[in-house]
C-alpha cells in the first residue's frame, strides 16, 4: 500500500520517481535484448531446424499463443504480487529461456523456451503498466505511458541491428547474449528495485482466477476492445514474421534479412518521430474516429506492401503502415485504461495482452494462405482482419458502461 511519502510525491506533481524510472529502464533494457533476436526467428529457424514456411509460422504462432494466454494469469498474478517479487521472477525466467535457446539443438525445446520468452516479457510489461498506473497520476499517465513507448520502439530500433552483427559471428549468439542482458536487468533489478513497492488492493484479492475471470468475460466493453485488438494484433503485432514468410517465397533469405532491417527500424523510427505528434491528438471524444483513421493506414499500407518491388518502395509503404500503428496502440491503452478498477488493473492489461494471439495468429493464417494461394492471398487477408477489427471496436465503443457484480 502506498505510504504518505508516495503521496505527497503524487500531490507535488513529481512523476519520474526512482521507481517510475526503474520500470521505464526496464521496458527498455528487455526490449532491446528480445529484439536482438526475435525478428530473425522466421530465417533462424528455416536455416537451424529445415523448417518450410508454413512449419515456421505454426511454430511461431503457437509459442506466442500459449504465451499469450499464459499472461491474463500473469496479470492476475501482478494485482496479488509486489512488483519487485513480479519482475526479478519474470526477468530471471527471460534470462534463462534465451539460455535455453541458445543452447539446445531441440526444437521442441527451442520452441518451449520461445514461449517462456514471451511469457516473461508479456507478465513483466503488464507490471510495469500497473505500477505506473498506480505510482503517476491519472493527468500525467498518457506522458509517461508515452515515454515507454519510445523506449520500446528504441529498443526495437537498436535491436535488429545488433542482432545481425551477432548473428555474423554466429547465428545463435543474438540468443546467448540476450539472455546476458537479461540476466544483468535482474542484477541491477535486485538492487536498485523497491522491495516494499507492493500493490494491496482490496478484499478483491482473494477472489480466485475463475471469480476475476468471469468478472472480466461480463465485461462487455473489455470483450469487443479484445476481440479487436485480436483482429489488429495479426496485422501489426508481427508483421515482420509474415513479411519474413512472404519474402521467403518472393525472393532469397539475403534479401529476406536486408529488407525485414530496414522495415524493423523504419518502423521504430516512425513511431518514436511521430508517436507525440499522434498521441497528442486523441481523447474520449475522437477515439472512433482515430480508429477509424489507423486501420485506414494498415489497409494503404498492406496495398503498398503487396506492390512493392523494391527497398524504397518497402520502407514507404511501412512509413504508411506504421502510422496506423501509432494511432491505435494509443488508443487501445486509453479505453482499457478507462474502464480497469484500480485494484484489478493487471488482470485488465492482461485481458488486453490477449489480443497477442492476433500475433500469434499472423505467422500462423499467414504460412497458410502463402502454402495454398498466390502470395498477394495474403494481403486480401490482413485486409479483412482491419474491416472485422473495426466492426469490434465500433461495438465496443458503442456500447454504453455496464452495471457488474462486485468482486
Amino acid at each position: 500500500m502506498k505510504n504518505s511519502t508516495s503521496e505527497l510525491t503524487l500531490a507535488e506533481g513529481r512523476v519520474y520517481t526512482a521507481p517510475v524510472i526503474l520500470f521505464l529502464s526496464a521496458t527498455f533494457i528487455l526490449t532491446l535484448a528480445r529484439a536482438m533476436a526475435l525478428p530473425y526467428l522466421v530465417v533462424y529457424c528455416a536455416e537451424r531446424f529445415g523448417l518450410g514456411v508454413a512449419d515456421v509460422g505454426l511454430a511461431l504462432g503457437g509459442a506466442l499463443m500459449a504465451s499469450s494466454l499464459f499472461s491474463l494469469y500473469g496479470g492476475f498474478l501482478v494485482d496479488r504480487f509486489s512488483n519487485y517479487q513480479i519482475l526479478l521472477a519474470a526477468g530471471g525466467l527471460f534470462a534463462l529461456a534465451f539460455g535455453t535457446a541458445f543452447h539446445t539443438d531441440s526444437l521442441v525445446a527451442f520452441f518451449t523456451a520461445i514461449v517462456v520468452v514471451n511469457l516473461a516479457y508479456a507478465v513483466i510489461d503488464i507490471a510495469v503498466k500497473s505500477g505506473i498506473g498506480t505510482l503517476v497520476v491519472a493527468q500525467k499517465r498518457v506522458a509517461v505511458f508515452s515515454v515507454k513507448y519510445t523506449l520500446t520502439n528504441i529498443g526495437f530500433a537498436v535491436g535488429p541491428f545488433l542482432g545481425v552483427l551477432l548473428a555474423q559471428v554466429s547465428p545463435g549468439l543474438p540468443f546467448a547474449v540476450a539472455g546476458l542482458v537479461g540476466a544483468l536487468f535482474v542484477a541491477i533489478y535486485g538492487l536498485l528495485g523497491e522491495k516494499t513497492s507492493a500493490i494491496v488492493a482490496s478484499p478483491s484479492q482473494h477472489n480466485g482466477f475463475l471469480a476475476v475471470l468471469g468478472y472480466l468475460v461480463r465485461d462487455y466493453r473489455l470483450v469487443c476492445f479484445t476481440l479487436g485488438g485480436l483482429l489488429s494484433a495479426i496485422i501489426f503485432g508481427q508483421f515482420s514474421a509474415y513479411l519474413s514468410q512472404y519474402l521467403l517465397v518472393t525472393s532469397s533469405p539475403e534479401r529476406t534479412y536486408q529488407i525485414i532491417n530496414y522495415l524493423v527500424t523504419t518502423n521504430a523510427c516512425v513511431v518514436i518521430g511521430l508517436q507525440y505528434l499522434v498521441g497528442s491528438r486523441i481523447n474520449q471524444a475522437n477515439l472512433f474516429r482515430m480508429l477509424c483513421l489507423g486501420m485506414l493506414f494498415f489497409l494503404v499500407g498492406l496495398i503498398g506492401f503487396s506492390q512493392a518491388d523494391g527497398v524504397p518502395m518497402w520502407v514507404i509503404a511501412m512509413v504508411v503502415f506504421t502510422i496506423g500503428e501509432i494511432i491505435i496502440i494509443p488508443t487501445e491503452y486509453m479505453f482499457i485504461d478507462f474502464i480497469a478498477p484500480g485494484n484489478l488493473r493487471g488482470v485488465y492489461y492482461g485481458a488486453q495482452n490477449l489480443s497477442n494471439l492476433g500475433a500469434a495468429l499472423g505467422p500462423v493464417l499467414c504460412g497458410a494462405a502463402l502454402s495454398l494461394y498466390q502470395p498477394q492471398a495474403m494481403f486480401y487477408l490482413l485486409s479483412l482482419c482491419v474491416v472485422l477489427a473495426l466492426g469490434f471496436y465500433y461495438m465496443g465503443y458503442k456500447s454504453k458502461v455496464g452495471v457488474h457484480d462486485s468482486l
